[in-house]
């Protein structure tokens, strides 16, 4: 399981011209899932990203999690984050898990994130998204279990 991590100012997704999951500050997890994932991976991913502290306090510091700030997370399914481009022109998705497995983990991650306390917004899963992400820092990080 990888998730692509950015801490945002604000993040919405649209789908077919209307808003389907928007948060103020917080991050924006680009998630895939790859076809050998189960829920210990997602358990683990929820649990390191509700701990992470990737705001600044008062000296600049990164010390202040999620919970100090206020903040939410926006879950956006993301295959091609498993995509393999070194060979040809096309990239191949043979890492990324198949749908019927994928989208119930996707779910789940969610749900664990709920489960710890953090206030959740998803894009659909499968649609064509219109991601807009405002990146604050610019602060981005890749997670992977």
């Amino acid at each position: 399981m990888r998730a692509l991590l950015q801490r945002v100012s604000s993040a919405s997704v649209t789908v077919d011209g209307r808003i389907t999951g928007q948060i103020k500050r917080g991050y924006v997890i680009l998630l895939g899932v790859t076809y050998s994932d189960t829920e210990a991976e997602a358990d683990w991913l929820a649990n390191k990203i509700a701990g992470l502290r990737l705001f600044e306090d008062r000296e600049g510091k990164m010390n202040l999690s999620l919970f100090d700030v206020g903040g939410s997370v926006l879950v956006v399914s993301q295959f091609t984050l498993y995509g393999d481009a070194r060979k040809g022109r096309r990239p191949s998705f043979t890492h990324a898990a198949r749908p019927e497995q994928a989208e119930p983990l996707v779910d789940y991650f969610g749900n664990e994130l709920r489960r710890r306390g953090l206030t959740v917004a998803t894009g659909i899963f499968g649609a064509m998204m219109q991601v807009e992400i405002h990146n604050d820092g610019p602060v981005t990080l890749m997670l992977e279990r």
